[in-house]
């Protein structure tokens, strides 16, 4: 059922699509229609493979580094007052700064090729990871606590088998968020410097005027993000507490 809701919403929106190309009557260079662009990107299909591969192996990478970051910060800020009176500021100060203004400046530090995307991709995922895992561990039950103290248990053992377990359905939570994000970062990455990826490849197409290709590699870039999102969602189902 969950598929079949999926197929006519996307079956639904080509219709509009169709529906404004054929109302406006806009030349196909300002707006393709959907038979226009799958044509396109049959045509195309090795080129836009070729960067789509690019862009993924940025995301997962990003994705992965990120993910490590956020939950180490947040086992740091859980743990230390002090590093939540010195880092959590910084945090906060990082989403205040716009990521168009980061990205020239992570390509003249780490060049044009694969690790400045990877760092974009890691910059607009490590907030989101870090505040959701940080939130579940300040919000462990108080009846695991008190339990836990009666127990005599450590510190270590508290945080290992209780508030880290606990934690777990809002770091999924965090995860899920950052499959969406992460592609967003590395195609703004690509777009202030690179030669390759779906990034690179749309900003080329537009200067060109070839706006079924930019069509087609945008389109590419959402599908993977949605399969990017379906395999995350899976992976985190049981750290989420949901039943299958």
């Amino acid at each position: 059922m969950k598929y079949l809701s999926a197929l006519a919403a996307t079956v639904f929106a080509i219709a509009i699509w169709q529906g404004i190309v054929w109302t406006t009557g806009l030349p196909k260079f300002i707006l393709p229609s959907p038979a226009v662009v799958a044509e396109t990107w049959w045509q195309n299909r090795w080129l836009i493979a070729e960067h789509t591969w690019i862009t993924a192996v940025e995301v997962v990478i990003g994705l992965a580094f990120g993910t490590v970051l956020g939950v180490v910060t947040a086992l740091q800020l859980a743990n230390s007052r002090a590093a939540r009176v010195l880092v959590q500021p910084m945090l906060v100060f990082t989403q205040a700064l716009p990521v168009f203004a980061l990205a020239p400046l992570l390509t003249l530090w780490l060049g044009y090729g694969l690790w400045s995307k990877v760092a974009m991709a890691v910059l607009i995922i490590y907030f989101p990871i870090t505040s959701s895992f940080f939130d579940g561990l300040m919000r462990t039950p108080q009846g695991y606590l008190d339990l836990a103290h009666t127990m005599q248990a450590s510190p270590r053992a508290v945080l290992w088998y209780i508030r880290i377990p606990a934690a777990m359905p809002s770091l999924a939570s965090g995860m899920r968020l950052a499959a969406v994000y992460a592609p967003i970062g590395a195609v703004i990455g690509e777009w202030v410097g690179s030669s390759q990826g779906l990034g690179y490849l749309m900003l080329l197409a537009n200067g060109r005027a070839k706006t079924d290709l930019m069509f087609a590699a945008m389109l590419t870039l959402g599908v993977f993000s949605i399969v990017l999102h379906m395999v995350v969602r899976r992976a985190t189902a049981r750290m989420a507490g949901e039943v299958r």
